[in-house]
């Protein structure tokens, strides 16, 4: 399992790259594979009547007919997929990148970012991607961690609002928080922030930041965005005042699955925003697995806050209703949070196991 603690130094984070990311192995079946791409793709330029892709070119239903019909997009994720698994040191998540829903290449190639739209020949991307490792870095980067996965540093103003007014009645006592699903890491940061306005010195706290993507905890933790140096500037601007006041060292990122069962607990706060009940985990049995597991997390006393920002298809096949009756399930007592839920543990769950098995 990865797991880093918060550092700017550069050296530090390219070491700490380097145990993610690896030369990509040139086989000489992957190489064959993309050449049959490139066949294909030249059949495809030299028949299909439907214009190519193309930045800006919007994909009506008779190109990606047509792309789909020369250039099938099973055939042409299967080599980036070849090459994401290549160049990573652990088995990737494949869902996260522009192949895995996309119904032709030519909308695959719409949602790249345009960097990378290199031009219609799918081949010619991965040959140059392959030859340039730096744009190959960037590339994995913007698959993994696209824009569209993250909102901004304040995501949820009304439940900071909350937790401002949970740490009033908590003002000196240690903390052991945890930011379930953490993601680029800034509301860790964020929750750095709040403890410290609110008087806690860094030596009283903890914050753990979760993700199953190690390149999210990579990038968590380094403030370090290879493919998008913009929101990197605004990223260290945000959690530059943790590491100013030496808060950094309170923090640790590391790489979980929420669907195990936890092998720790003890946590006062717990956020598991964006989560739960949308495109990552949406169906009922993991729903309760996660919720369980994230009860069982909790110090007696503890908090647990999910919120999201999903659009209404999710929230129709799983209503926030839902989530609070989940909650309940666990022993949690649920509660307004301003957006989402508030869930609180009153007595140690493995305490209440332990005595329900006696």
């Amino acid at each position: 399992m990865v797991g880093f603690r918060p550092s700017l130094d550069p050296e530090v984070a390219r070491r700490h790259l380097e145990l993610l990311l690896v030369a990509p192995h040139r086989s000489a079946s992957f190489q064959r594979a993309i050449k049959r791409l490139n066949d294909r793709f030249l059949v495809y330029a030299a028949t299909s009547p439907a214009p190519l892709p193309a930045p800006g070119l919007v994909v009506t239903p008779e190109i990606r007919c047509q792309s789909e019909m020369y250039l099938p997009i099973k055939e042409v994720a299967g080599c980036f997929n070849r090459l994401y698994c290549s160049a990573l040191a652990y088995p990737p998540i494949l869902s996260s990148t522009p192949f895995h829903d996309a119904l032709s290449w030519a909308d695959a190639f719409s949602a790249l970012p345009p960097k990378f739209q290199l031009g219609a020949n799918p081949a010619r991307i991965l040959a140059a991607l392959l030859d340039n490792r730096n744009l190959l870095q960037e590339f994995i980067f913007a698959s993994f961690l696209p824009r569209r996965f993250y909102g901004g540093v304040v995501r949820y103003p009304k439940q900071e609002e909350f937790i401002r007014e949970w740490l009033s009645k908590k003002r000196g006592e240690p903390l052991r928080c945890l930011d379930a699903a953490c993601g680029d890491g800034a509301g860790c940061y964020g929750l750095a922030r709040l403890l410290l306005d609110g008087g806690w010195r860094p030596d009283q706290f903890a914050i753990e930041g979760w993700t199953l993507e190690p390149l999210e905890i990579w990038a968590a933790a380094h403030g370090s965005f290879p493919h998008d140096p913009h929101r990197e500037r605004l990223f260290r601007s945000w959690a530059g005042p943790v590491f100013e006041l030496g808060a950094d060292s309170a923090l640790l990122f590391r790489q979980a699955d929420l669907l195990q069962r936890p092998s720790t607990h003890g946590y006062d706060l717990i956020l598991c925003n964006g989560l739960l009940g949308g495109p990552i985990i949406n169906r009922h049995n993991g729903l309760r697995r996660v919720v369980a597991n994230l009860a069982a997390l909790l110090a007696p006393g503890g908090v647990l806050l999910a919120a999201d920002h999903f659009h209404g298809g999710w929230k129709k096949q799983n209503p926030g209703e839902f989530l609070g009756a989940l909650c309940k399930e666990c022993g949690l007592i649920v509660t307004e949070a301003g957006e989402g839920v508030a869930a609180m543990q009153i007595t140690a769950s493995w305490d209440r196991e332990n005595s329900g098995s006696r």
